[in-house]
């Protein structure tokens, strides 16, 4: 066995590992479900399932028909139901087509669809460290093959370096493999794989300066779910790394360089996608989807304990009846504008879009701002879960080899990232479960977690910049 060849192996044990385990772990779920109250798959996997039973199986009349533009038009009908017709499916319907096989193949033919996305999702880590973010580590400060050239990860290795490599991508890959997070959401039924597979193939198109498909790719992701829309801004930066010079670009401007020829087509590529997309989907089920896929979530209010730092704000001022005339009681002008999406919206995509767009300057840097961005976006989003915590650490494993951090200080981070969820849950726990009235000291612990959260993005900012 060649030293080459044993990294790789290993990588193919991993990836197996993690199969196995994913499949044992859905299997365990269909026991457990059919034998306990408390069920281990997520309800989302029951709306997905129920919304896939229904656009596949559309009703008589204008029963759960799709109810597009088209429907009807010089006689067409489509043979497809509506999966909006699932109270709460509020999700495009591709995805409600993807799990189709729910109804006539195996009930959790969507569980192995996520688990196979996160099996991809993996692979496509391991291949990004062991070709372009490991080789860009290794090299000085000053020394860069950002432009494109490639001759550092052409060059012939010695054996033992390129062993090195393949060892430290295997382990970094393992990060997002073996995580406990990641494999048991997937594995009860949750679809942020799949997204996570749109992200990961448009950061994979970009390091390799393939922009077209990146652009596809990112309107792909955007359709799918919002928020990597604020990629963009980052990508339109690493673009125009690739258009000028750092001497131009100093001359220029910042601003004035975004827009180029090359930012210009990759805008109306990644546009044009997601713009097709929501016409083909509005087209077939009309304004349901446009509702639920994306105007629901501007204005949506969730009063529910979480750890946006908006939660209680929202609970306080949350429509309600008078128990005595059961009218619904007027709001104040104050109460208008925290209601407002613009109040929680303005300083999560300031932060999110001024962090791309500084951070966003050279390929070797892209991790490291969807990174931060992704980061912002969570923290300071005016609804906030575990499922989202996701987002980031999707890309953790590929940031990992340009941080400088010493044992001690990755410790803290990680005690300090875990403990203010620990103390959140606790208090949710007396909320949820014990029917305490807790809101405002749950509140509190929530305003901790996003202070121990900036906290810990600020090591890592740290640790990145000792890095260049």
């Amino acid at each position: 066995m060649t030293a080459s060849s044993l990294p790789s192996f290993t990588f193919r044990n991993v990836l197996i590992s993690s199969a196995l385990l994913r499949v044992g772990l859905i299997l365990y779920s269909e026991w457990h479900d059919a034998r306990s109250l408390v069920k281990y798959t997520d309800v989302d996997y029951r709306v997905f399932t129920d919304a896939a039973a229904f656009i596949s199986t559309p009703g008589a009349g204008d029963e759960n028909q799709a109810a597009g533009p088209l429907q009807g038009f010089f006689g067409f009908k489509f043979g497809f139901g509506s999966p909006y017709t699932r109270e709460t499916y509020r999700y495009t319907p591709l995805l409600a087509l993807l799990l189709t096989p729910n109804a006539w193949l195996h009930p959790s033919f969507g569980k192995y669809v996520f688990a196979a996305c996160d099996l991809l999702n993996g692979w496509l880590i391991y291949r990004m460290l062991l070709t372009e973010i490991i080789p860009e580590a290794e090299q000085s400060p000053g020394e860069s093959s950002s432009s494109g050239s490639g001759a550092g990860k052409r060059r012939k290795l010695n054996p033992y370096l390129e062993e090195r490599r393949e060892r430290m991508a295997t382990i970094y890959s393992a990060v997002h493999l073996l995580n406990p997070l990641v494999f048991s959401i997937s594995t009860r039924g949750s679809s942020e794989s799949v997204l996570s597979l749109f992200v990961l193939a448009t950061l994979y198109a970009a390091m390799n300066e393939n922009w077209d498909w990146a652009g596809v790719l990112l309107g792909l992701s955007t359709h799918w779910k919002i928020y990597p829309v604020v990629y963009g801004v980052s990508l339109l930066g690493v673009i125009t790394a690739t258009s000028y010079s750092s001497t131009e670009r100093a001359k220029m401007g910042r601003i004035a360089t975004l827009v180029n020829p090359k930012t210009i087509r990759f805008g109306i590529v990644s546009a044009s996608t997601f713009v097709l997309l929501g016409a083909s989907c509005y087209a077939i089920w009309g304004y349901p989807f446009l509702y639920e896929s994306y105007l629901y979530h501007v204005h949506r209010l969730d009063h529910r304990h979480n750890f946006s730092p908006y939660f209680y704000l929202t609970y306080l001022i949350y429509p309600s009846s008078s128990p005595s005339t059961a009218e619904v009681v007027p709001l104040t002008w104050w109460n208008e504008l925290i209601r407002s999406p613009l109040t929680s919206f303005v300083p999560q995509m300031g932060l999110a879009l001024g962090t791309g767009l500084a951070f966003g300057r050279t390929k070797r840097d892209l991790v490291f701002a969807w990174f931060v961005q992704t980061v912002v976006f969570v923290v300071f989003n005016k609804v906030c879960t575990s499922q989202y915590f996701l987002w980031y650490l999707l890309l953790l494993p590929l940031l990992l080899p340009e941080l400088s951090m010493s044992w001690r200080r990755a410790f803290s981070c990680i005690v300090v990232w875990a403990a203010t969820q620990g103390l959140w849950l606790s208090e949710a726990y007396k909320l949820e479960f014990l029917g305490e009235n807790v809101y405002f000291s749950l509140w509190v612990r929530g305003l901790i977690y996003v202070m121990g959260n900036c906290w810990v993005l600020v090591q890592i900012m740290k640790a990145y910049r000792a890095t260049r």
